[in-house]
């Protein structure tokens, strides 16, 4: 059984909310994010208390003294009770702790890792895989930086995706993703395996990170192309170092310095944020081994295989045989899903551990 005063708290504070919606009062824009945040878990509130309330009038029903109306209360009482577990655990699922983060906006880096040009070729599939993703999604995207190989790869690239709940539904696929196929330079037809990684960070809203101009080194300089061959011939690609952390971020993706600058400074504050919610999540839980939503980006997470048409998350042990149409960006959602859900399972079992 889920506390009554825990249900009755939320519901409380967002009739609270709601009044002072209505009467004008309060931060608007902060009222109308937390009610927005609360009005799915009042939902699954209200259908939980239905159905409980539902339950106990079949249960008096069931010891009426009319027999065909008791047999009636009965049947239903048996098909109510069937579902019980699953509305119970719907609403478990709202109640959890939710990362602060998780509405945010995200910004997308993808790095060829080992495997020379095949790794760039595979983070450029990699980086369309998202695009196309977020495409379906109806999110915005944009290319805040991108390095790109004379072969049509990338060395490294970072998008940023706006929408409602990004954060929450791609924040699983930070790590290593490793493919296994046929380069197409390969001559002699032997499978190669290269990697490449993903790092997914939360946007940075200006109350979130403060940057200090005196903590930055901002360079300029001539941005260019695959090969060294120049874009334009004035110094508009720019290059901002963190001195403090020693953070690096480059940008040529715009003609114009101003609009570059505003770019790589919107990838410091991320990585900056990043760095941050690491800290203090290792300090919480330092002893946690799970991989999903530990944010270790040196774990091998998924591999590609081409020659079989697979794809296999290792965290979860989960396969499909449709490889085509998830390096499409039109299945990655069964990953993304399925991930979140396990997730879900896993802080579930963690707090119901912790109660009994």
């Amino acid at each position: 059984m889920i506390p009554a005063h825990k249900l009755e708290r939320i519901t409380r504070r967002f009739d609270e909310i709601e009044a002072q919606l209505s009467a004008g009062a309060g931060d608007f824009v902060r009222l109308s994010r937390e009610r927005a945040q609360l009005k799915p878990v009042i939902e699954a509130i209200n259908h939980y208390l239905s159905a409980e309330r539902e339950r106990n009038s079949l249960e008096q029903l069931a010891q009426s003294g009319d027999a065909e109306m008791a047999g009636l209360a009965r049947e239903e009482l048996a098909e109510l009770k069937a579902r019980l577990p699953e509305i119970e655990t719907a609403l478990k699922i709202r109640l959890l702790p939710k990362d602060a983060a998780d509405d945010s906006n995200v910004i997308l880096e993808v790095r060829a890792g080992t495997g020379g040009e095949e790794a760039s070729l595979f983070a450029a599939d990699l980086l369309r895989m998202y695009q196309r993703f977020a495409q379906l999604k109806g999110w915005r995207t944009e290319i805040l930086s991108l390095s790109e190989t004379g072969l049509g790869g990338i060395k490294d690239a970072a998008l940023e995706i706006a929408g409602e709940g990004v954060y929450a539904q791609l924040k699983f696929e930070s790590g290593v993703h490793r493919v296994q196929r046929v380069p197409v330079t390969e001559a002699s037809g032997r499978i190669h395996t290269s990697a490449a990684t993903v790092a997914v960070l939360p946007e940075a809203e200006d109350v979130d990170v403060t940057v200090n101009e005196s903590d930055l080194r901002i360079d300029v300089f001539r941005a260019s192309g695959a090969g060294g061959q120049h874009v334009n011939k004035t110094e508009s690609a720019v290059r901002i170092t963190h001195l403090p952390t020693g953070l690096v971020v480059a940008c040529q993706a715009e003609k114009s310095q101003h609009k570059n600058r505003a770019q790589a400074m919107k990838v410091l504050k991320a990585r900056l944020f990043d760095m941050e919610r690491q800290r203090l999540a290792d300090a919480r839980a330092a002893d946690r081994k799970g991989q999903v939503g530990s944010g270790d980006r040196s774990e091998r997470i998924r591999t590609y295989n081409f020659p079989q048409g697979r794809v296999t998350d290792h965290r979860i042990n989960l396969t499909l045989y449709d490889l085509d149409r998830v390096i499409a960006g039109d299945m990655l959602s069964r990953f993304t899903d399925a991930l979140i859900a396990h997730d879900q399972a896993e802080r579930l079992a963690a707090m119901e551990g912790d109660a009994a």
